[in-house]
């Protein structure tokens, strides 16, 4: 099995009580993680796209970096933050954008987002496993309810996806 898996992507095994932190909700058909990245990769657009470059660009531009990034890490034996100080020149560029995204709280955020996913999905195996109501009911019935109540704060975008708006920008409705 293992060796069937690996050849479509990364394949490892982890204790039972652990598989809700590397998976999504049942009948998810994202691999979990992706959501992170997505998220990541459409805000990275978005600033290019204020700063002047074409979309299409900017979200190519992104993609390159968001796998540079990981084929650099998964090439290399150092931490993470390591890489990060590594590409950072004193007084530059990168340390300036690390800056901002510390003091907006970017670490909290992506640890917090895995956290309510994991927590989300141990409450759907339950509802599941207590017969309540099927994987497959579950993800239609999130759907659309994300599609016909979105709260304010959000908004979906032409494609379909949810796009989170600070309160300053979000559209005026119920809180």
């Amino acid at each position: 099995m293992e060796q069937l898996l690996s050849s479509v992507g990364f394949c490892t095994e982890v204790e039972e009580d652990l598989i809700d932190a590397v998976t999504g909700p049942p009948g998810t058909s994202v691999p979990a993680p992706a959501w992170r990245a997505f998220t990541a990769l459409d805000a990275l657009a978005d600033g290019g796209v204020k700063m002047g470059l074409p979309r299409r660009l900017a979200v190519r531009l992104g993609a390159q970096a968001l796998l540079g990034a990981a084929k650099m890490l998964l090439h290399s034996e150092q931490h993470p933050g390591q890489l990060k100080d590594n590409v950072s020149s004193p007084g530059g560029a990168t340390i300036h954008a690390l800056h901002v995204l510390e003091s907006g709280g970017f670490r909290s955020l992506l640890i917090n987002a895995v956290e309510a996913s994991c927590i989300r999905t141990r409450e759907l195996q339950s509802m599941a496993d207590q017969e309540q109501v099927s994987p497959a009911a579950i993800k239609k019935t999130i759907l659309d309810k994300v599609k016909l109540d979105s709260p304010a704060g959000t908004s979906l975008s032409p494609s379909g996806h949810i796009k989170l708006l600070p309160r300053s920008l979000a559209p005026a409705g119920k809180d």
